[in-house]
């Protein structure tokens, strides 16, 4: 072994580094080292992922049983409203056959004080917490302040809710300068304040509905925060409160006199000019600008009983076909000439009087139109059909 391996230019101390057969008069072939195969960490038993701040004790009642068992096994209120919190979460559409029942049970459950502000506290988490849960929230505490039957001292259910809102409201000015996750648990609560002002109804004295007055004037301020301390996410939250809530505001403050929004868009264009935010952000603005521009995407200047014209309504010929002329240029009923235009189209038509666009037969019995046309070809167009066939037969042979 030692006289092959010096045959082979193989030092003999590297002897342990070939791999041989113990038996047979040649030596094997040296094996080749073979990378060792990355195993995965993913697993088919791995646990099933939950959203954050969905509780994975999720009681399955919720969908296995009758509404009036639900309240049954469960300890605490907490307990009952968390778990409905979560099957509201996942199942939304659940809202409009449940929330009855679920009133009823915390009627005859929430009797004190304590337990009413730790009912408001529950929600409130579960809006600012739980990302797409601010609208459904905000819909909860509209019809449990119209259903809720205690009104201790302390205030009712609707007044509890605007008192811890008010709570994250006082601190607005150190939460658009905090780190990361103060400003996103801070954005969660201006988000949910704007769908609580849309969706929170107040019955006044003759019947009439209107919208919580504070929260207007809560999310102007709300708004001066963010557009004070000019950093993108913060930037970002404001694009994001206006868009769900412009039109509204701007027509509150218009009934008023006011001219805040005017004032607004007149920050966010300084914004765009000024704050050393992102491009992707400065076009955000630039895009709510121009939304705002055409009144918040609403048609403008139409009553809603008036026939819709030309004249009160920009969006009149929006929706009208596209026709071309016989040298192709396109026309639409916009075009003043399009009269004109439109009668050399129908008379154009009128060559195939029996046929639909789609090129479905209409003729009867008796009426083969086609048949009633002349099918003899040009003589030079004939001429050159033959010339032509000539010559594809002659290229054939060859």
């Amino acid at each position: 072994m030692a006289e092959h391996l010096q045959k082979t230019g193989i030092p003999s101390g590297s002897q342990d580094k070939v791999s041989v057969l113990d038996s047979g008069p040649e030596m094997a072939e040296p094996k080749l080292a073979v990378d060792p195969v990355a195993t995965s960490n993913l697993s088919a038993k791995a646990p099933e992922f939950y959203p954050s701040g969905y509780n994975q004790n999720f009681n399955q009642n919720f969908t296995d049983s009758s509404f009036d068992d639900r309240c049954d096994g469960y300890l605490t209120l907490a307990e009952y409203v968390q778990d409905f919190l979560n099957h509201l979460t996942e199942q939304p559409g659940c809202f409009e056959t449940e929330i009855e029942q679920f009133a009823e049970t915390l009627n005859g459950w929430v009797i004190a004080d304590e337990a009413l502000q730790e009912l408001v506290e529950l929600i409130y988490q579960q809006a600012t917490s739980v990302p797409n849960f601010s609208y459904m929230g905000a819909r909860l505490c509209n019809y449990l302040s119209h259903h809720l039957t205690i009104s201790p001292q302390s205030g009712n259910f609707r007044q509890l809710l605007l008192q811890r809102c008010r709570t994250e409201y006082e601190n607005r000015d150190e939460a658009t300068k905090g780190d990361e996750t103060t400003r996103k648990q801070f954005h969660a609560f201006v988000l949910f304040l704007a769908e609580l002002y849309l969706n929170l109804e107040i019955k006044g004295t003759k019947g009439q509905v209107t919208r919580a007055e504070i929260l207007q004037e809560g999310l102007r301020e709300l708004l001066n925060a963010l557009f004070s301390n000019p950093v993108d996410s913060n930037l970002i939250c404001a694009v994001k409160l206006l868009k769900l809530t412009g039109s509204v505001l701007e027509d509150a403050w218009k009934e008023k006199g006011k001219n805040d929004m005017e004032e607004m868009i007149q920050r966010i264009e300084n914004v765009v000019l000024d704050a050393n935010c992102s491009r992707d952000v400065k076009h955000m603005l630039l895009k709510l600008v121009e939304l705002r521009s055409s009144n918040w995407g609403r048609v403008h200047g139409t009553t809603p009983h008036a026939e819709a014209t030309p004249e009160n309504d920009p969006n009149y010929f929006m929706n009208e076909p596209t026709f071309y002329t016989s040298d192709g240029v396109p026309f639409t009923a916009a075009d003043p000439d399009y009269q004109e235009k439109y009668q050399e189209l129908l008379e154009r038509e009128d060559l195939f009087p029996y046929y639909e666009e789609n090129g479905a037969d209409l003729s009867g019995p008796g009426e083969l139109y086609f048949d009633e046309i002349d099918d003899e070809m040009d003589p030079e167009i004939e001429e050159a059909y033959e010339k032509f066939c000539l010559e594809s037969e002659h290229k054939r042979k060859q």
